[in-house]
């Protein structure tokens, strides 16, 4: 085991709910931890920034790449992690949020909350004394688009100045994409049909960060100028969770339009590359070959791990 390297205590005790939260050095530091963690865990070398702490990890939505990354980031870390089902808690039966805020602060050394609404997370961290991580809400997604940065950055060697073109509904990873790109200099397009454009007050905030950060934020209807000299295409489902009862209206809007195939790729650049936040339903808003033609998606996948390494170490740290 190699010397605990010492990162910096800026963070600790920060909450992490949203990207704007936090500045462009401020996500740029996350970035560089996130591939330091990265190195070492492939290195076989120990990162135990969380010896002797308990996370505890509330889910309200089923999750595949959640659940495993942050478990088995907080293993990597030294830390313990705790799955908490909200059928379990007694949230799921009516407690309130900021009554399990002040129970799990006593417990607990920090919490992620993956959930519906922003407000539930945005009441736990506000009562809560432990470092709160948004784990997804309907409203944002920022720590798979911390992964997303990080795994454009090891593919294209920077991030401002880049053309990210998002074609699908105005979720919570085109939110957060916004909000991400925004700050980090990159000029963001959304290409979304009408009835589904991002949050008005999401694209506000994106607008004024891209201000500072030189980026450019921009929605549209059409997914082929919105693609045009794209260096990342990214997309994802058009009935996300909760949506089910949705899907067929949806389908009938999105169909045949928003879809990454090899029509709207060619509009991007010849070397860009494609993202999916997963699980992907191939033939709808990507087809099976272009999916399979950019294996990215799945470093994008591994990259939830060391991004959420990063969030864990920095908030929760266990000092040198």
């Amino acid at each position: 085991m190699t010397e605990l390297k010492k990162l910096k205590d800026d963070y600790a005790g920060r909450d992490f709910l949203s990207l704007l939260d936090y500045t462009t050095a401020d996500l740029t530091y996350f970035l560089d931890v996130a591939d330091r963690l990265k190195r070492e865990h492939k290195a076989g070398r120990e990162t135990p920034y969380l010896k002797g702490k308990t996370m505890g990890l509330i889910f309200e939505k089923s999750s595949t790449r959640t659940r495993v990354s942050f478990e088995s980031g907080i293993y990597y870390l030294g830390g313990q992690g705790l799955f908490l089902s909200s059928h379990d808690l007694q949230i799921g039966r009516g407690e309130p949020i900021k009554d399990t805020a002040r129970v799990l602060s006593r417990f607990l050394d920090g919490l992620m909350i993956r959930t519906f609404s922003h407000s539930v997370v945005e009441e736990l961290a506000a009562y809560a004394d432990i470092p709160v991580i948004n784990g997804l809400t309907d409203l944002l997604h920022p720590c798979q688009v911390l992964a997303d940065l990080q795994t454009i950055r090891e593919h294209k060697g920077q991030l401002a100045g880049l053309k990210l073109a998002f074609i699908g509904d105005g979720n919570n990873m085109a939110h957060s994409l916004l909000n991400g790109g925004a700050r980090m200099g990159m000029h963001v397009c959304c290409a979304c049909p009408e009835g589904y454009l991002p949050d008005a007050g999401v694209l506000a905030g994106a607008s004024a960060a891209a201000e500072l950060s030189g980026g450019s934020v921009e929605v549209a209807q059409d997914p082929m100028q919105a693609a045009a000299d794209a260096d990342v295409i990214y997309t994802d489902v058009w009935a996300s969770m909760g949506q089910e009862a949705e899907k067929a209206a949806r389908e009938a809007v999105f169909a045949g339009i928003y879809q990454v195939n090899d029509s709207l790729m060619a509009q991007a650049k010849p070397d860009a590359m494609v993202l999916h936040c997963l699980p992907a339903h191939r033939g709808e808003e990507i087809t099976d070959a272009v999916f399979e033609a950019h294996p990215e998606i799945f470093d994008e996948a591994e990259n939830r791990l060391y991004a959420q390494m990063s969030i864990m170490s920095l908030l929760l740290q266990k000092r040198p």
